[in-house]
C-alpha cells in the first residue's frame, strides 16, 4: 500500500489545527470554556491558512509540513497576544 506524502501532510495540518485552536480558547480563562462551533470555525481557519503556506512554499513534503504547522502556532500565539 502505497502513502502519498500530499494526503499525509494535508492531514496533518487538519489534525495539527484543532489542538492548536483549542488550546487557544483554553488560555483565555473563559469560566464556560472554548464552544465547539468556535474552535471549529477556528480550526477550519488555522488550516486553510496552513494550506497556503504548504501550497506555496517551494520545498520538500517534510519542509512544507514543519512550515505549515510552524503557520499555525505564529498565528495562535499572535491572536493570544492580541486578545
Amino acid at each position: 500500500m502505497h502513502i502519498d506524502p500530499k494526503k499525509t501532510s494535508l492531514l496533518l495540518l487538519l489534525l495539527t489545527a484543532f489542538p492548536c485552536s483549542r488550546t487557544l480558547f483554553f488560555l483565555f480563562n473563559d469560566p464556560e470554556g472554548p464552544n465547539l462551533l468556535i474552535v471549529t470555525v477556528l480550526a477550519l481557519l488555522l488550516y486553510g491558512a496552513s494550506l497556503i503556506a504548504w501550497r506555496f512554499i517551494p520545498a520538500t513534503a517534510s519542509k512544507k509540513l514543519l512550515f505549515g504547522i510552524g503557520t499555525q502556532l505564529l498565528i495562535v500565539t499572535v491572536l493570544y497576544t492580541i486578545g
